[in-house]
């Protein structure tokens, strides 16, 4: 099967998880290949919204309601999610708004934002509307971006295979470095 017809099947669908996973990358990425033809602008910027939506609205709903779990507790125990609940104190309505926009603390600041007095629904409502300006924004950027890399790449093929072999590397070394992590912290552990 060709590439074009992998993208354009299940192009929208990869926008769709990547953008509540990896976030900028996945969408910039796609707003790219919207540049070159492969999938259609407006369907990137909808999935990237949707996504980013969905997966921050279900870490808000786990530390709510599984405040004591494992990687709940280990989150709230990181100098990220201090720093975002010190913001969070002064700002908590535009901090919801803005904060994937933020590189760095999107990840932890859906469970922050839990730990607020904000309400359910305000924060579904602010997190529908942060989404619904992230998905297009970053898309477009992606696609103005296009412009520019569009006559360096020759074939969208080139460019997606680059990309992934980078995302295949770039996991394999989180995995090491979080197996050493975890390798370091058993052995602090440890009697010695």
């Amino acid at each position: 099967m060709a590439l074009e017809a992998i993208v354009a099947r299940y192009g929208l669908a990869a926008v769709f998880l990547g953008a509540g996973i990896e976030g900028e990358a996945v969408v910039l990425t796609a707003g790219i290949l919207a540049h070159q033809g492969l999938m259609p602008i407006w369907g990137v910027a909808i999935a990237a919204a949707a996504g980013s939506c969905l997966v921050d609205q279900f870490w808000f709903w786990m530390a709510r309601h599984y405040a004591h779990w494992r990687w709940i507790e280990r989150t709230k125990r990181t100098a990220a999610f201090k720093r975002t609940l010190g913001i969070l104190e002064n700002h908590l309505i535009l901090f919801t708004l803005g904060f994937r926009f933020i590189y760095g603390m999107r990840t932890v600041t859906p469970i922050a934002i839990s730990a607020s007095r904000i309400r359910k629904r305000t924060f579904v409502l602010l997190n529908a509307v942060s989404a619904a300006i992230w998905g297009p924004a970053i898309a477009w950027a992606g696609y103005a971006f296009g412009e520019v890399v569009g006559p360096l790449l020759h074939k969208a093929q080139t460019f997606v295979l680059v990309v992934g072999a980078l995302a295949i590397v770039g996991a394999i070394a989180v995995a090491k470095f979080w197996h050493g992590r975890r390798r370091r912290g058993r052995s602090a552990r440890e009697p010695g």
